[in-house]
């Protein structure tokens, strides 16, 4: 039986302890010591479950809107450098053709099943039903009212793979779509949105249960109007996905949400974009030019496009910014973007049942491996 030997792990709800993990067809099949088990390598790294990014756009010079599996798989093999297991492909406000040549291209990666990196989960849905108030960086010409129907034709062309839609509640429409995604399984997400507390909370009793980039594209706190940002701190219920690069949230505001959530209702996102592991310079976000400068990726407005934000830097900033325990950082990268999804039956931490996704940390956050259903995909 392969597996690992003698390694530094994260088991979930024992921390992390020196044992062997055995691997059998692409699942842990046990925990323990084993003197039989063959190696897939050493490593004195820290062994953690693979993370899950519910919410990137791209990486490697390749967008999920550019409507490929070429283009995928760039985006799988780039995000598994990173110690990323899984991702859903994430879509933008564009046009009816260029949304359906995304999702059909995730259809078809999803049933061939050959990944050369990270597992494309499914799809997230961003837009085109949010705010016109409220686009960050997506494209004003291209938002559409929440509707039911449009949303089932997206979902076919997926191949019923979209698993996370971000959307503005406040919109007409927006209780119905928000109703049907919630009996649907999806998880209707509150985003690039205008809506005040009451507005939220009406949203959360249809069936709402996250928020999008907590803090960006949304009504902020205000004393008098606790808007999207206070209600993603007051009602347990709503998973805060969160930017954490340091640049789209300040440290103390990354504190303030932390403190205020229970610890599985805050999720890391990188939310990046295909300028992630590229050469500072000029990009591209859904038509729109971006300016990557300095970490930094901006529309010629100045408006913040997107991330280029890797998961194991976003952990390395939990830790050493925020002050957030090692394996909290890591829970909040692979058990809460499991659960947000209901996939934590299959992923999202080390326990004997579950896919053999792994990643492998050094001393200083940097990923030396990174292992998909028991297949090494990186070595650093």
């Amino acid at each position: 039986m392969k597996g690992l030997k003698n390694v530094n792990v994260y088991v979930y709800g024992k921390g992390i302890v020196k044992t062997d993990i055995g691997i059998e067809n692409g699942k842990i099949a046990f925990i323990g010591k084993d003197d039989s088990i063959e190696s897939l390598f050493e490593t004195d790294g820290t062994v953690v479950a693979g993370f899950i990014d519910e919410h990137i756009h791209g990486a490697g010079g390749s967008d999920a809107m550019d409507g490929t599996e070429k283009d995928l798989q760039v985006i799988s093999e780039y995000v598994a450098s990173e110690g990323t297991t899984g991702f859903l492909a994430t879509t933008m406000t564009q046009s009816k053709e260029n949304i359906n040549k995304a999702l059909s291209a995730v259809k078809k990666t999803i049933e061939k099943g050959e990944y050369r990196g990270a597992r494309v989960l499914g799809v997230h849905l961003e837009g085109p039903f949010i705010s016109e108030k409220h686009v960050g960086a997506q494209p004003l010409e291209y938002v559409a009212k929440p509707s039911v129907e449009v949303f089932k034709a997206y979902n076919e062309v997926s191949g019923g793979n979209i698993k996370e839609v971000t959307l503005a509640p406040e919109v007409d429409g927006g209780e119905e779509l928000i109703r049907y995604l919630a009996d649907s399984g999806i998880v209707a997400s509150v985003g690039h949105t205008g809506a005040k507390y009451a507005e939220v909370e009406k949203a959360v009793s249809w069936g709402a249960s996250c928020v999008t980039h907590t803090y960006n594209a949304q009504t902020g706190l205000h004393h008098r109007e606790a808007g999207v940002v206070g209600a993603a701190m007051l009602l347990d219920d709503l998973n805060c996905e969160m930017i954490c690069d340091t640049i789209h949230v300040s440290v103390p505001a990354i504190k303030l949400v932390i403190k205020n959530k229970p610890h599985d209702k805050f999720t890391l996102i990188t939310d990046a974009m295909r300028a992630k592991g590229m050469p500072d310079g000029i990009s591209e976000l859904g038509g729109q030019t971006v300016i990557v400068k300095n970490g930094e990726a901006r529309l010629e407005d100045g408006t913040l496009a997107g991330s280029v934000l890797k998961m194991n830097v976003a952990i390395k900033n939990l830790v050493e910014k925020v002050g957030v325990s090692f394996t909290d950082a890591v829970d909040f990268a692979t058990v809460n973007p499991a659960k947000n999804l209901g996939i934590f039956g299959e992923c999202g931490s080390i326990e004997v049942g579950k896919r053999a996704d792994l990643a492998v940390l050094g001393k200083d956050y940097e990923v030396l491996y990174t292992v998909v259903g028991g297949n090494v995909v990186y070595r650093r």
